[in-house]
């Protein structure tokens, strides 16, 4: 029976999905700096898988090639990208449900969405990127020294062991997001005290002064670009693709606004049923506003400070260090793209070998399991909202069966290429996705959510800025590859 609409709230459009429930929309606790401590930790999980691509390997090698000039690429896809994923999370903060979910309401329906939208995880996360990268630096802590090409066969077999380590440590919560995040703060807290160490110990105040100023001065882009590794740089810089959408996920799974009415995907092993296949909306009255009021404000906290200042705050750190610390037109080979940062700090003292790989490798492996949660999760997620025969069993015992079956990908994409091959093609595939999806983001909040809480004009701006500069990237991209 579809529940009747309340008096002063009328019925929203609500697209090719059923309709949304009606209920009062759940009080935070009031807002303050001590309850945002208290609330955020979606922006952390995103974090930990930001920084491992984007900032350990790719940020250094772009600005080893091409010097500090290029990072106001950085400063604007952390800016376009902190704004496209508020706006992925207003859809949730209103509903309850992912913003892959919006899109599967949009036409032609859910079906059709659902397979672009897998394919597309699929193809950007299906290949275990960082877990090579974290591979060759565990091959490096076994034999003391970076992998050549040589030690191709040996480290894709750890990337399997690694692979399955990490299936592993996903299946093992009760909560999965509950383990993601804990992890996550623990690791952020590790990684950012290495990087703040080496930084204040070696790099002078006048080149943080220089990579400071790169960060901000506008430039044209170098002659004889190559379009794969700057749509790579302008994706990773950030989290790019489906790893923006999946913060809607999250934010759900820890109960944000009316998350809290739709319940979480729970653990590989529960049985409990929480999850709603269809979300549930707030009519418009003058408390409910006041409530989204802070609900909104500690989602800015969580992606404004914490994800998009941290991305920043990361990727400075460490293109200081490369800018002062390796040689310019350094060239890394694939297998070892996890181990080169070590391998240089090492001419400053041998210890940083051990401390510079065990940095690379947390930050690394926390990138592999973010990216094996998002592309797990965005997939049961479209399943459970779009395919009633799915939701027989639990969403927990869902996620675990595709946990096992993109395990098994994985497995097989370990022999498929080296940490370099299968980090451009994550790269290379975000892009587009992240222009794709600004679009329809902001279709899903100017038609399903009702005027009061569409964004202003400013931020629909932002939203076409994202898909032109993601989408110029990707047809210069496509363009060199068709030449």
């Amino acid at each position: 029976m579809k529940p009747e609409p309340q008096p002063d709230s009328p019925p929203q459009p609500h697209g090719c999905l059923p309709p949304w429930r009606v209920e009062e929309l759940p009080a935070p606790l009031p807002f303050s700096a001590r309850n945002a401590l208290r609330t955020i930790g979606p922006g952390a999980i995103l974090l930990v898988g930001a920084i491992g691509m984007g900032e350990w390997v790719v940020g250094p090698m772009f600005v080893v090639q091409h010097g500090r000039g290029i990072l106001w690429i950085a400063t604007l896809a952390f800016i376009l990208q902190s704004l496209l994923n508020l706006e992925a999370v207003r859809y949730t903060l209103y509903t309850g449900e992912p913003i892959l979910t919006g899109f599967m309401r949009l036409r032609p329906g859910p079906g059709v969405w659902g397979s672009v939208y897998t394919l597309g995880a699929v193809a950007q996360l299906g290949l275990p990127a960082a877990t090579a990268g974290s591979a060759g630096i565990v091959f490096a802590m076994g034999v003391g020294r970076a992998p050549a090409a040589g030690d191709a066969a040996n480290v894709a077999w750890i990337t399997v062991a690694l692979v399955l380590v990490a299936a592993a440590v996903l299946a093992s919560g009760k909560k999965v997001e509950r383990l993601l995040e804990r992890a996550s703060w623990l690791m952020i807290a590790y990684i950012f005290a290495f990087l703040i160490w080496v930084n204040v110990a070696f790099v002078p105040a006048a080149e943080w002064q220089r990579t400071f100023i790169g960060f901000f001065q506008v430039g044209a882009l170098p002659k004889e670009m190559d379009f794969v590794m700057l749509a790579v740089f302008a994706s990773l810089a950030g989290s790019g693709g489906v790893g923006n959408l999946a913060i809607a996920s999250w934010f759900r799974d820890k109960g944000f606004g009316m998350g809290a009415k739709t319940g979480n995907l729970g653990g590989v092993w529960s049985q409990e049923q929480t999850l709603s296949p269809t979300g549930a909306v707030f009519p418009i009255t003058p408390e409910n506003l006041r409530r989204w009021r802070d609900w909104w404000r500690y989602s800015m906290v969580d992606q404004s400070l914490l994800w998009a200042g941290g991305c920043i705050i990361g990727m400075f750190l460490m293109v200081n260090l490369a800018a002062n610390l390796f040689t310019p037109g350094l060239k890394i080979s694939g297998v070892a793209a996890g181990v080169f940062q070590a391998a240089e700090m090492r001419k400053l003292w041998e210890g940083f070998w051990w401390l510079g790989l065990l940095n690379g490798f947390w930050i690394l492996f926390s990138t592999a399991l973010t990216n094996t949660d998002v592309l797990v999760r965005l997939v049961t997620d479209m399943a459970w909202a779009g395919a009633p025969k799915v939701r027989r069993m639990p969403a927990g015992r869902i996620y675990g069966g595709l946990l096992l079956l993109f395990t098994g990908l994985a497995v097989l994409g370990a022999f498929l290429g080296d940490a370099r091959t299968l980090l451009a093609i994550l790269g290379a595939t975000a892009a587009p996705i992240t222009a794709f999806s600004a679009v329809q983001i902001l279709r899903v909040n100017t038609t399903l959510l009702p005027p009061e809480l569409r964004p202003p004009l400013w931020r629909r701006a932002a939203l076409v800025l994202c898909a032109l500069f993601y989408g110029g990237v990707s047809i210069g991209m496509f363009w060199q590859l068709a030449r």
